[in-house]
């Protein structure tokens, strides 16, 4: 029997798991490892049963070539690679390099989806996005304005140390267990959990204060907010002088927010808001806390600034329990966000930065004009890209967009016009896998190496738990296979495996905020993790380490922004032909994403809804004659109507439904809809109608 120590790769809490496995190779036991600072012996459901990945449904070992009559034939590894690369060079040469895209996910390994971007920009010179577009570029944009760097400040301990911790837009009980466990592991008699969301989620069931604002007025009600501590002088004006800049622009423009108007814009009176700047102001550490309900929306980086605003003019920032901390979504987003060579230059510098082009350059042991020249175009450009004929090639790693893209019949319709479409996955039967022209079945991250980079900024260790079967390959090994099938030759000499990748990003984070250079590959090995920065030479002696603790930020001057705009009308109001408004979000603890994993785990199979549903408030329902079970038709503005199963629930205020995002039916009938600067979808409102479908069928696209 052999114990092995390694970290689960679903969500960005990234516990560490001990392994227990037989010498035949079978995982015996899963346990929680009870030394490691972020889990502490605790976990989800979902980590408990991460030996279940392809169990019920296998992976096959060899890829899947799509044959002129549709059918999917076996075929050798290199076979496949050859395929491909001779797919998207015939392809780039007849329509430019841009005519091949990829798309990859926060599920990836960082080595992983930095060897993707060095063979995609870097080498093809194509365009690729991932999830991280879906679920935190609002964040990613918002940190790089204010503090002149994607930072997420925290560490989860200063959870135990707040005694006001304020959620905005999020319900980790369901979406992040572990995390909210540290809220219960808080010692403070007095402390005081507030949640602001439109739902009566099972967080706020937990909640000493719940700020039930309608849909999509957070912004006023922060701007508000603001007002009214700044008209008290509940403001850590020191602070304020020493350490941020246009302080005085933002008080001017949250004047306008007059708190007697509050009620009307956000259903939020007069009182509570009072109620809530008193509990600000007499807070000592103060945490503010945001996830996808505000990521996902229309004025989402405004929104998420308005967070920022109120931690940096209460002086909330850089102390034990206090932040604007946003809670990040997959469990390796943060490496994407770094290292995936999409947004910005590996190591978090930017394509127009002389020095920082220099010093990747050189990391990477090739000519500087070979690193691409700007952003890559956002996930919506190129599914649009895709549509209008100008991508023809596209490459989908570890992702399946067809049902977890807004309005994703655009996907669906996307994926037919494509002359070629490679779909790299540990399920062959994803809805997306299933329009794929080549199939590379990868293995799960129990046969895998690599770091993830947790929220909190923590890198940790993936060891293989299980040894590869005959032919199987890892991601990273794939990526090498089609590296090496594209001619990349000596562009590859540096990436061997995935250490000698990880060396590389050290030498491209040197200097960088995410300095990581102090950090040993084989010592990472059952270790704590890393938070970055972690410096060469750099004596480390604190498990848990936040940001800011010297009030100097990543901007010019050091000082942090205040940033502000005025607030934005929806993009499509609520009126007689679409009267109630539609949220979507996670459903229970079990489900993950498309529940390409979490199927093969038969108690969350037992418990959960098998389709699309719909939460409907108990009044509404008796109102339109409808009961639990019954099936309604769904529809909004993009023209889309969906049968969904109605669940009755008093979670959901009476014009209110929220569908569980887990499921096509859901994605599809939302509208096209994006944030300004970060380009995320807006997956938390739109108008919708309601009619119901005699009978009990169940329809699906």
């Amino acid at each position: 029997m052999k114990v092995v120590r390694s970290t689960c790769n679903y969500c960005s809490i990234a516990c560490n798991f001990d392994f227990h496995v037989d010498d035949n190779g079978f995982i015996e036991r899963v346990k929680p490892s009870e030394d490691y600072p972020v889990n502490k012996g605790f976990c989800c459901v979902k980590g408990l049963n991460l030996d279940k990945q392809n169990t019920l449904y296998e992976n096959p070992v060899l890829p899947l070539l799509r044959r002129a009559d549709g059918e999917l034939e076996h075929i050798s590894w290199d076979k496949a690679f050859n395929i491909f690369a001779e797919k998207v060079k015939n392809i780039q040469n007849k329509y430019g390099k841009e005519s091949f895209a990829f798309l990859s996910t926060g599920q990836l390994l960082s080595e992983e989806m930095a060897l993707a971007g060095h063979i995609g920009r870097t080498f093809l010179g194509g365009n690729g996005d991932g999830n991280t577009r879906l679920c935190m570029a609002t964040a990613v944009v918002a940190y790089k304005q204010s503090f002149g760097f994607d930072a997420p400040p925290y560490t989860l301990d200063d959870l135990e140390h707040s005694d006001v911790m304020i959620f905005i837009g999020c319900n980790p009980i369901v979406a992040h267990p572990i995390l909210w466990s540290r809220v219960t592991k808080n010692k403070n008699k007095n402390k005081k959990v507030i949640v602001i969301d439109p739902r009566k989620s099972e967080t706020v069931a937990r909640s000493d204060m719940w700020i039930d604002i309608k849909p999509k007025s957070d912004i006023r009600l922060l701007y508000t907010l603001a007002n009214v501590l700044i008209e008290k002088g509940w403001i850590d004006e020191e602070f304020i002088n020493s350490s941020t800049e246009d302080f005085e622009g933002f008080k001017n423009h949250v004047k306008k927010y007059d708190i007697n108007d509050v009620e009307e814009y956000t259903g939020i009176s007069k009182g509570r808001v009072l109620e809530l700047a008193e509990i600000i102001h007499n807070g000592e550490r103060v945490s503010f806390w945001w996830t996808m309900g505000v990521n996902q929306g229309f004025q989402a980086v405004r929104t998420a600034q308005a967070v920022i605003n109120l931690a940096l003019m209460t002086g909330n920032i850089g102390k034990p329990g206090t932040g604007a901390n946003s809670i990040t979504g997959q469990c390796n987003a943060m490496g994407s966000r770094l290292f995936s060579n999409t947004t910005g230059l590996y190591g978090g510098g930017e394509y127009s930065d002389v020095n920082r082009r220099k010093a990747v350059a050189d990391a990477l042991n090739i000519e500087e004009s070979l690193l691409p020249k700007k952003p890559t175009i956002p996930y919506n450009e190129i599914v649009e890209g895709i549509n209008k004929g100008k991508i023809k090639a596209l490459w989908v790693l570890a992702t399946n967009p067809l049902v977890s893209w807004i309005n994703d019949l655009e996907f669906k319709e996307a994926a037919k016009k494509l002359e070629f479409l490679a779909v790299q996955d540990i399920y062959s039967d994803t809805e997306t896998a299933r329009y794929a022209h080549l199939i590379l079945p990868s293995t799960n991250g129990l046969k895998k190496q690599g770091v993830i980079i947790n929220t909190e900024r923590r890198l940790s260790k993936v060891q293989p738990v299980l040894e590869k079967k005959k032919d199987e390959l890892t991601d990273y090994d794939i990526m090498l296979g089609i590296g090496k099938a594209l001619g990349m030759g000596e562009l590859l000499d540096k990436w061997k495996t995935p250490k000698d990748a990880f060396e590389i990003l050290k030498e491209c984070s040197k200097g960088m905020p995410c300095d990581i250079t102090g950090v040993d590959y084989d010592a990472l090995n059952g270790s704590k993790g890393i938070q970055w920065p972690c410096r060469e030479g750099e004596k480390i002696n604190e498990e848990q380490r936040r940001l800011f603790e010297d009030k100097k930020f990543f901007t010019p001057n050091k000082k942090a922004k205040f940033i502000y705009e005025e607030i934005m009308n929806p993009p499509y109001e609520i009126n007689e032909e679409y009267p109630y408004i539609l949220n979507t979000g996670r459903a229970t603890v079990g489900q993950w994403h498309t529940q390409t994993r979490t199927r093969e785990i038969s108690d969350v199979e037992a418990i959960i809804v098998k389709g699309g549903y719909i939460n409907l408030n108990t009044d509404l329902a008796e109102e339109l004659d409808i009961k639990e079970n019954d099936v309604v038709r769904v529809s909004s503005p993009n023209g889309i109507k969906n049968s969904f199963l109605v669940k009755l629930s008093r979670t959901v205020k009476k014009n209110h439904l929220y569908a569980p995002m887990h499921y096509i039916e859901a994605n599809s009938i939302l509208p096209s809809v994006f944030d300004t600067y970060s380009k995320e979808p807006n997956y938390k409102y739109t108008p919708v109608k309601i009619e119901k479908i005699k009978g009990d069928n169940h329809e699906k696209n």
